[in-house]
Parts: C-alpha cells; structure tokens; sequence
C-alpha cells in the first residue's frame, strides 16, 4: 500500500483537532496563560535583591538629642524600619531569635555625653545574619550614616566634632552567621524545596496513576473511607522523605560545615509535619486531576511560587507587603523559618510555634478539600 503525498488539509485538521483538545483541557489551557503571567508577576513586582524597611529593634539607655537624630537618619536611610523599642537584653535576644526583627541597635549609656566630649561611644548593631542577602546593603548604609547624621547637630561650638572619620563607633555583630556564608542559609533551605517538589509530585502522580491503569475502581468497590484511602498512600512516602532529609542534613554537616545548634529529634518533628502538609497537598491534587500530566502541571504550578515567595531564593522582606501576605500562606515560609531557627540558632519548640500553628492549619485546609473530592468520585 503506497502513502500519498503530504496533505495540507489533514495537517491542518491536526492542528485543529489539537487545539480543540487544548481548548476542553481547561487545566493545560489555564496553565499556558497562568505560568507566564504568574512568572510575570512574581519576577517583575515580588522579587527584591535589595530589602528595604527591615524591622529593627531599638535598646536605648540615652535619650539625648544625639541619639534620637541617629535613630531618625536610619529610617530616613530607607533600610530600617524602627517597629521595637526593647525594655532589655533579654528581649533583643528573644526578637532576633524569633526573627521578629531584622536588626537590634543598642544605644548605650551617656551616649551623647561621651560623643560631646569627643570619646567616640560605640553604637551597637546585632543583625540577623541568618539570610546574608537581606542584611548586606543595610550594613553597608551604616557607614555612610555615620559619616552624615549628626552633621547638623554639630555645629557652632561643636563644630569641631564634624567627621573626618565618624564621630562614634559602630560596631556590627552579625548573628548565627558571623561570616556571612551563603551555604548556611542556603543549604537548610534545600530541605524544604526539595521535599515540596518531591513529596508534592509523587503523591500527585499516585491516584491518577491509579485512576490511568484502572485500578483506581478496585479502590472505589473496597469498604475503605477516603482517610483510610488517604492516609494510606501518604505513610510510604513519609519514609522516603525521611530518607532524603537524613541525606542532605547529612551533607550539610560534613561536606558543608552547616552547623547544628538545636535539638535533632526538633528538627525531625519540624520534618516531619512539613512532609505530611506536602504530602497531603499531593493527594489532594491527585484527587483533582484527571491524569498524571495535569498532576504534575498543578505540582510546578504550586512549586513556582513556593520557591520564590518563601524567602529561599529571594529576601522575603524585600517583597511588597502583598506578596509577603501570599508567601505566609505557602508551608515553605514557615518551614525555612523553622529549619534555620533550629539549625542557625538554636530555636526551643515555644519559638517554633509561630510557624507551627500556619502549617498544621495549611495541612488541615488541604485535606478538606481533598477529602470533598474524594468523595466527589466516590458519587
């Protein structure tokens, strides 16, 4: 039997009947106009590599005029944002450790005195140094307000004082990451971007893979409730993410020097709570999609701004308040949050439970909604 040659009228009524198919795929057709517009979006407006306005904390015990001008010149800088005044060390601590605040400055005693007098007092700078990134333009911005915030104060009989160099020290501590290396935020993180994609995706592609080969209906003809059926594919793959969690925590350790200032077993549970949240986000987009392309479509659609908007790749106090309020819904910001708390800084569980609470509430939130479609194809 002989092919005729190539027709342009059945190329072209492949291309139709492509594009007919495309158009009944409404989740494939979404996701060819959202992915950009959402790239769009995120990389255009979202995405700050220089924070402003960090959150800083104020200890003073001088209250001279000198000090209130310098207090005003950081905030004019556009790099702090004044939102704490600390009653002591204690509580500098507990902010910083929380990571409440960006920055804690400590105004000492007799600080104008001995500025006057040309003794040259030292301005105490701690910054959370956890995420180099969001912290490096606004340290270098304290050296030129050093240089100008008190040119009008010193004038007339003080004129004197007007700086060659500064007329006081500041002195930077950098907190949980003296040195400043990006492995140190960055590897912790990777616990959580890799178990998101990873957790999301396998137990995505599972009930459709199921739904594909036709053994979805022998599930369906069992006596099993939808927890039992839900619960039941989650636990294996807990295992595994138990798994590569041990491998990178293992890495980090030794390859990477990364250290380790709080409690293992903390960690774990940390671990272990965001695995279930992804874990039951993956079965809920399972329950909802039709096959295993669209499950690993609505995966990527989930994992792009979960990358970008949790503070993994970019500062999350860079963000416009908008897309901070978007990231705080995302289990990945809390996770990062909990993971460098523990690893960097030691973090006891009270302090973790800020991000504990928006995690359980994520995972419960998703399995409704798995539960309801569930048992939508149950009917």
């Amino acid at each position: 039997m002989t092919r005729e040659g190539f027709s342009w009228s059945r190329w072209v009524g492949i291309i139709v009947k492509e594009f007919i198919q495309l158009k009944r795929d409404r989740l494939t057709f979404g996701m060819i106009i959202g992915i950009p517009v959402l790239q769009l979006i995120l990389f255009g407006y979202a995405i700050n590599a220089d924070p402003k306005r960090l959150p800083t904390a104020v200890l003073a015990a001088d209250s001279s005029p000198y000090s209130r001008t310098l207090l005003a010149a950081m905030q004019t800088s556009g790099y702090f944002r004044i939102e704490h005044h600390a009653a002591n060390e204690a509580e500098v601590e507990r902010l910083l450790a929380l990571g409440r605040v960006q920055f804690a400055v400590t105004i000492p005693e007799n600080f104008g005195r001995k500025l006057v007098r040309g003794e040259r007092p030292v301005l105490l700078v701690e910054a959370d140094a956890s995420d180099p990134s969001a912290t490096g333009n606004a340290i270098a911005a304290l050296a030129q307000i050093s240089l100008t915030a008190l040119s009008r104060d010193l004038s007339g009989s003080l004129a004197d004082l007007q700086p060659v160099a500064p007329p006081f020290d500041v002195r930077v501590h950098r907190r949980y990451n003296p040195e400043g290396i990006t492995a140190y935020n960055i590897v912790p993180g990777l616990i959580g971007t890799i178990l998101t994609m990873t957790m999301v995706l396998m137990t995505g592609l599972a009930m459709t893979r199921e739904r594909e080969r036709g053994t979805f209906e022998n599930l369906l003809s069992t006596p099993a409730l939808p927890i039992e059926v839900m619960t039941g594919k989650i636990v294996p793959y807990i295992m595994i993410g138990l798994i590569q969690v041990t491998l990178i925590i293992v890495a980090a350790l030794a390859l990477f020097e990364v250290p380790l200032q709080g409690n293992v077993a903390l960690l774990y549970f940390a671990v272990l709570l965001f695995i279930a949240a992804n874990l039951t986000l993956g079965i809920t987009f399972s329950s909802i999609a039709r096959n295993q392309l669209q499950a690993m479509q609505m995966t990527f659609f989930f994992f792009l701004p979960s990358i970008l908007l949790s503070g993994f790749m970019f500062p999350f106090r860079g963000m416009p308040e908008w897309a901070q309020w978007l990231g705080s819904l995302l289990p990945l910001t809390h996770f990062l949050v909990l993971v460098r708390g523990i690893m960097l800084k030691g973090n006891s569980l009270p302090d973790l439970w800020p991000q504990i609470w928006p995690i359980v509430l994520f995972m419960l939130v998703v399995i409704a909604i798995g539960l309801g479609f569930y048992r939508r194809t149950l009917d």
